[in-house]
């Protein structure tokens, strides 16, 4: 077994490797949020109230929250490579059990799917840190255009499968991704490596847990979080409320989810080089402040504010999993902020879309909603600059005597 904070013996299959990343991550937004373009059908087909619909989404940020911070346990237990292995194997038996019929196969295959992807979720970055030391905003901005790219794709495909497979087949057909996931990965199984001991940090204490600037990051992605997985609950909603078409709508959503693919390929490459990420953290916050403006005062030009809130948010996002690997300093530590900042994150993302939900029922309109996630925004863009300063965990500042 070899030690969790040295380089890898030998990197002799680095192109199996990064395929492996780029696939595992591609399975890690899809699944979830594919289901949005289809909720109204499966509300049709089961009778469901809002509420129950609004599970369907929910369900999954709630597993992730749960079992984000027990991921870096289960990697220290059985290794990195073979957990995330058996994630896959999850996920794609997540899929199958979601797509069989009755309804409770509908939602027992949803939490199975949000519980697995919560372990790709907290994992990949500590991988990351590990094999890719020097090049952690490279590798996890790939990570982001793969998970961005495929779930923007399944989004826009979903509408037209479900047309002409059913609602059933169109659920099932995401299943190639974490079977070609499967099939890669497995020339990283003669590995059995993992956080070393102190990794697994238990849930709810240890050194990361008393960090302020851990409590930064897990905040700055945790309204990053709620806010983007509100629209993609709501958006589609939001569009017919205010004339749009049922296709329209999903065809901005989609908009949405690719736009926030982007940032892996136009930021990524820069933020390796920059001395700190104060600014660019602020002006992604600032980027979805502006969208939810625009959704609420200027509807008409949905598809640029959509845009905008997708690169603001994917730039969110794939800034606080670099921040994973650089305000950590090591492989280790990265899991535990990891687990850490997911398990919170998603926890706070969980209540979004049904708070949203209610609050729009007690208003009849999306105003309240959407004047609190610009004012969410802004609060993101305070915690994003104080997580984008050049510090690690542990690092004292001049003149302090003690720094969490």
């Amino acid at each position: 077994m070899t030690t969790p904070d040295t380089p890898r013996r030998s990197l002799a299959r680095p192109v199996l490797l990064i395929a492996g990343l780029l696939l595992i991550a591609s399975n890690l937004r899809a699944p979830v949020t594919g289901l949005a373009p289809i909720l109204g059908v499966l509300q049709a087909h089961y009778d469901l109230s809002p509420a129950q619909a609004g599970m369907l989404t929910t369900l999954p940020l709630l597993a992730f929250g749960l079992i984000s911070p027990f991921a870096a346990l289960l990697a220290r237990e059985y290794g990195l490579e073979r957990t995330l292995f058996g994630a896959m194997w999850l996920v794609a038996g997540g899929l199958l059990v979601r797509s069989a019929g009755p309804l409770w196969c509908l939602y027992l295959g949803t939490a199975i799917c949000g519980s697995s992807i919560a372990v790709g979720n907290v994992l990949l970055p500590s991988l990351a840190k590990r094999d890719f030391p020097a090049r952690v905003p490279i590798v996890m901005g790939a990570c982001a255009l793969a998970m961005g790219g495929i779930a923007a794709l399944v989004s826009a495909c979903v509408v037209p499968m479900a047309a002409a497979w059913g609602w059933q087949g169109a659920l099932a057909g995401t299943l190639v991704f974490p079977v070609a996931a499967l099939a890669v990965w497995t020339s990283q199984l003669g590995a059995h490596t993992g956080p070393a001991r102190g990794t697994a940090s238990p849930p709810h204490g240890g050194p990361v847990w008393h960090s302020a600037l851990a409590w930064q990051v897990t905040l700055f992605m945790g309204i990053n979080s709620l806010l983007y997985y509100v629209l993609i609950s709501w958006l589609p909603t939001i569009l017919a409320d205010v004339g749009y078409t049922p296709a329209e709508a999903g065809a901005v959503h989609g908009g949405m989810q690719f736009a926030s693919a982007v940032p892996g390929i136009v930021l990524a490459p820069l933020v390796g080089r920059m001395k700190d990420q104060t600014r660019v953290a602020a002006a992604m916050a600032l980027m979805m402040a502006i969208g939810l403006l625009g959704l609420l005062f200027v509807p008409a030009g949905a598809t640029a504010w959509a845009l905008l809130y997708g690169f603001g948010s994917g730039g969110g996002i794939l800034l606080a999993l670099i921040f994973m690997g650089l305000r950590a300093s090591n492989a280790r530590q990265a899991a535990a902020l990891s687990g850490m900042a997911q398990g919170v994150g998603y926890t706070l993302a969980a209540c979004g879309p049904t708070l949203t939900g209610k609050l729009h029922d007690l208003a009849g309109n999306w105003t309240i909603p959407l004047s609190i996630g610009v004012v969410l925004s802004l609060a993101m863009a305070a915690f994003g600059a104080l997580a984008g300063r050049a510090r690690q965990i542990g690092d004292r500042p001049v003149g302090a005597k003690r720094m969490a």
